[in-house]
């Protein structure tokens, strides 16, 4: 793979530009079927846009969390393209304010709310990558609240009619499912993460305590997710095919509680996460 692609983690940037057009299709059904005179077609130019600039400002995400985490990646993950050579330390600094700047300029294009969010969703991955990965629970929260954002982003497209309300849940779901997953990170990494002087969630009250508040948060995220459906936002489709990811949420906890396998755990969150996207897909 190029490394430049791999810098950005092209795979979850796509993953992150689909969830958002997603939020765009669903906020455009619940209003069209509140008012078909009023939205007779969805708009297929501001959806690319929005897939663009979730890409891309999630792409410069991960590059500048690269870029503060060279030091700590040469121990937990030496192949990636900083600490492996592939890219220069402040070659991928340029990179990523690069993929920032473009991405919120193409936001400007979409309306006021969307570029509000893109920008505020820089400055905080920014701050992430910086400092807040590094601090308690906080760092984990913030993950889930940028991938909860996707659907925000979504959602306001349709800004001045309220499309934000129709993705709420999805928001809700996508933040609580990806903050579990955060923390059970951050007990895979915690001998990493010591040498690093991190001060993680797992190094401050012990990878135990920390693995059952992730449980907890996971079997939440469970209870939250029929919602939709009981909302009338999703379709009975929606609901049989979110049982597999819940199912996968159940298999995660048992990893991590169970087992003691962090690495598998976290595997089965994201797959998880991903079988939710495509409940929603199926749903909307």
């Amino acid at each position: 793979m190029n490394p430049y692609l791999k810098l950005m983690r092209s795979g979850n940037c796509a993953m992150a530009g689909i969830a958002a057009t997603i939020g765009v299709f669903i906020a455009y059904n619940i209003l069209a079927s509140n008012n078909p005179d009023q939205f007779t077609s969805l708009p297929f130019i501001e959806s690319l846009l929005v897939f663009l600039v979730v890409f891309l400002v999630t792409g410069a995400g991960n590059a500048i969390n690269d870029y503060f985490d060279v030091d700590i990646d040469r121990i937990n993950k030496p192949e990636r393209p900083i600490p492996s050579g592939k890219i220069g330390l402040s070659t991928a600094l340029y990179f990523s304010l690069a993929l920032f700047a473009m991405g919120t300029l193409l936001a400007a294009t979409i309306n006021f709310a969307c570029v509000a969010i893109a920008f505020i969703n820089s400055l905080l991955l920014i701050y992430y990558a910086s400092t807040l990965k590094r601090t308690a629970l906080f760092g984990n929260i913030a993950v889930g609240y940028l991938t909860g954002s996707t659907f925000l982003f979504g959602g306001a497209v349709f800004f001045d009619n309220g499309g934000i309300n129709g993705v709420f849940v999805l928001i809700l779901l996508a933040t609580l499912a990806t903050t579990a997953r955060e923390i059970v990170k951050d007990i895979e990494d915690i001998e990493g993460d010591k040498i690093d002087g991190a001060r993680t969630l797992p190094i401050l009250i012990g990878a135990q305590k920390a693995a059952y508040l992730a449980s907890m948060i996971g079997i939440v995220a469970v209870l939250v997710s029929p919602l939709p459906y009981l909302q009338s936002l999703m379709s009975i489709r929606y609901l049989f095919i979110v049982a597999i990811a819940d199912i996968l949420v159940a298999v995660a906890v048992y990893e991590i509680l169970g087992k003691n396998d962090p690495a598998r755990s976290s595997k089965m969150f994201k797959l998880a996460m991903l079988f939710a996207l495509i409940s929603f897909i199926a749903g909307a």
